[in-house]
């Protein structure tokens, strides 16, 4: 949502990068395919989105294998990338203590979203149920606002949830 908001402020498309495409068990797959969206957003004014990015912007290690050595080589070759790149990298991930230092010294932002109190919490509730929906007699958002203490992202899946269990 934030790097929407990003995008349409400076005026910059957002495009999410699905890690599902672009992470390869075949050595030297994943390199090539950053190579790819990186070469296709350079001169574009992009800004490219990666969510759960520790999975790609993870913590080297010690060799002790060749999947070691190539797991490194695929957080260097990021690096570099990311640091030519002139558009707008957005990495985001629930673990920042597995992202490479390399890349925290690199952000020039790195913004914590803390999980939203009981009225942000209700004012989530609110605001996501869809307008056409109606809800029983029987359920308290301030109750369930106040007893759950879960992010956005979870009020808005389980929302999701229940408006499809609704219609089956």
């Amino acid at each position: 949502f934030t790097a929407t908001l990003l995008g349409k402020q400076f005026q910059r498309d957002v495009y999410r990068i699905d890690l599902s495409q672009v992470v390869s068990k075949f050595i030297g797959e994943t390199e090539k395919d950053l190579e790819k969206i990186f070469n296709k957003a350079e001169n574009k004014n992009w800004t490219l989105f990666f969510d759960e990015a520790d999975a790609l912007f993870g913590k080297r290690s010690n060799v002790l294998s060749a999947h070691d050595k190539y797991a490194n080589q695929e957080v260097s070759y990021l690096l570099q990338r990311v640091e030519d790149f002139r558009g707008l990298v957005i990495p985001a991930s629930n673990f920042k203590s597995n992202i490479d230092q390399a890349f925290i010294r690199r952000f020039n932002s790195i913004i914590q979203f803390p999980m939203p109190n009981q009225a942000e919490r209700l004012a989530i509730w609110k605001e996501t149920i869809p307008p056409k929906a109606s809800l029983a007699d029987d359920v308290d958002m301030e109750f369930i606002s106040l007893m759950y203490e879960i992010s956005g992202s979870a009020i808005v899946s389980a929302l999701h949830y229940a408006s499809l269990q609704t219609i089956y």
